[in-house]
């Protein structure tokens, strides 16, 4: 397929988590209609698809992840006709339309898993995984991402059944042909509504190692990681092929699929063109730069240095291989500019250089909602004003283990996945124009400097940078198809790399720091002729030498021709 014919390759992708985004009737949860009302602010930016976060219908333990019939919609969302209605006026302003296929597992009042539940016998009881326990005690020793165990036991049945996330999100069982059927079924029931493809929640866990053995426990934990028997199993490839088989293939769309702990080597696997399966994955190696051996909650400093060589490594391994997504941000993930940049001082300054950054990169950028403002994380002073079941339940068994409360509650500043579910920020007036009733989660209280009506009007802002950075990966092409060279790999404070294509060259350098930088130039480049792509300061093209001061968070692109 070329290039032109692979429209996902030249697209920035705009994320809505939709209880966030605007609330068109004063219950102070995002919705439909809300969305529908903000579709012209999506055109203005620039963006060309938006992958929009679950609506489906859901008792929503886990915020829409946890799906209880997936051909409905949220009754707090609107109605499928207001989903129509989205679809149509997205459409009409040459947006696409990207929906979250969360397949791993239901919610457990998905009408599968309550007939699952009834007996052994059940025709759908092999929809889900069921075992039963040994010694008395759960199957394995395979541990929850929202912490506990990954089993509940049903008193019914006598057998426990897996959930890898909360105990309301049951997984499901792959190896089960029937589903896989019914889920091929429903993925064409939106496709043939006219949606442009699939985010696929984390879509690397549907094969298992069959027999579900203990994972290794050296530290003699009750509950440990399983990881390396749930991601990237033994047959997800054959799964993948037969999703792209049976419904992919007949569809012009774009498809990524959420893989933690996928390396290069697999991500090239899964996006490889020939291969017939996705067109690209989400990776979280680059999120983890700042998690210590803890995992996630054991904050540690970032590490410009690491991230570097893990940002160069997915260039340079997917490059003519397969193809990357870009990004900084997600409903899952803190404010970039908060976690990295500085929200202070240097707010706008620091979200352009970060901005600069990514979408000089070969690969799909994907632009989570206020990143394009800067939105920063937000410190609410109780764990009551929290939302998030991950943040919450950490939080107790921390607790539990007689943690420090001001520590806990550090640590969820830095990392918490509330940070990116408060309020879009619209402008300065009562709930920064998110609501007129009370909000779901509350906002973050520096809306009155920090909103899309400021933003709009200030053409230094992030939001009219961000429109500058999607029109340009549009225009050159060297941004889609060039290779990546690094400079100065361990320089702890600049990032600095070349992009080549054809005779045509792009040096990319940022200062990631509050300190003025130097950069000296690689002797062989010859930026004798160049010109000044993009900048987020001010700078003199007559004065470019062979030595750059960087101004703190600067970000320049030159543009030249060998």
């Amino acid at each position: 397929m070329k290039l032109n014919q692979q429209w996902w390759k030249k697209s920035v992708v705009y994320q809505i988590y939709p209880r966030s985004f605007m609330d068109s009737n004063g219950d102070g949860i995002g919705d439909i209609q809300g969305i529908i009302s903000k579709l012209d602010y999506l055109k203005e930016l620039g963006v060309d698809v938006v992958w929009l976060s679950p609506v489906y219908r859901s008792p929503n333990d886990d915020n829409g992840y946890d799906i209880s019939d997936y051909q409905a919609i949220m009754d707090e969302f609107g109605t499928m006709e207001d989903w129509e209605e989205m679809l149509a006026e997205m459409h009409k302003r040459g947006i696409k339309l990207v929906m979250d296929l969360v397949v791993n597992h239901t919610s457990d009042e998905h009408h599968w898993f309550i007939e699952s539940k009834k007996s052994k016998e059940n025709r759908y009881r092999d929809y889900y995984i069921w075992r039963k326990g040994k010694q008395g005690m759960e199957p394995n020793n395979w541990e929850s991402a929202f912490s506990g165990s990954a089993w509940q036991y049903d008193e019914g049945t006598d057998e426990y059944f897996l959930h890898l996330f909360s105990k309301k999100q049951p997984d499901l069982n792959w190896e089960n042909e029937t589903l896989r059927e019914e889920i091929y079924k429903m993925m064409t029931f939106w496709l043939d509504k006219g949606i442009d493809g699939f985010r696929m929640d984390v879509v690397n866990f549907i094969s298992k190692v069959p027999d579900l053995p203990d994972a290794p426990n050296p530290e003699g934990k009750t509950y440990v990681s399983g990881g390396d028997y749930y991601m990237n199993g033994p047959r997800i490839h054959e799964y993948l092929h037969e999703m792209n088989r049976e419904v992919l293939s007949k569809y012009d769309i774009l498809t990524v699929g959420e893989m933690p702990g996928v390396t290069p080597a697999e991500a090239s696997l899964y996006t490889n063109s020939d291969r017939e399966e996705l067109n690209m994955v989400f990776q979280f190696e680059h999120m983890d730069v700042d998690s210590g051996s803890g995992g996630k909650w054991n904050v540690i400093p970032f590490d410009l240095v690491k991230l570097k060589a893990i940002l160069t490594k997915w260039q340079q391994e997917l490059f003519n291989k397969g193809w990357n997504s870009l990004y900084w941000n997600n409903h899952d993930q803190p404010r970039i500019v908060s976690r990295v940049g500085d929200d202070g001082e240097y707010r706008v300054k620091s979200a352009k250089m970060l901005g600069t950054l990514l979408h000089m990169m070969q690969g799909t950028p994907y632009i989570y909602q206020g990143e394009e403002l800067g939105m920063t994380n937000v410190k609410f002073e109780s764990i009551v004003e929290y939302r998030d079941i991950e943040t919450l339940n950490m939080y107790k068994e921390k607790v539990e283990e007689g943690w420090n409360i001001n520590e806990i509650m550090n640590s969820i500043y830095v990392k918490g996945r509330d940070n990116a579910r408060t309020p879009m920020q619209w402008n300065n007036e009562k709930n920064a124009g998110f609501t007129n009733g009370t909000p779901w989660i509350n906002v973050n209280p520096n809306y009155n400097e920090v909103n899309a009506d400021q933003a709009i009007q200030d053409p230094n802002s992030v939001f009219h940078y961000y429109k500058k950075l999607i029109s340009l990966r549009k225009e050159k092409n060297i941004i889609t198809e060039g290779s990546f060279h690094l400079l100065l790999e361990n320089d702890p404070f600049v990032y600095a790399y070349t992009r080549s294509y054809e005779n045509e060259r792009l040096l990319v350098v940022c200062n990631v720091s509050g300190e003025k930088q130097k950069f000296d130039l690689p002797k062989e480049m010859d930026l004798s002729h160049p010109s000044i792509m993009i900048s987020n300061d001010a700078r003199n093209i007559d004065e470019i030498g062979h030595l750059l001061w960087l101004t703190p968070w600067e970000a320049v692109v030159f543009q030249y021709f060998v």
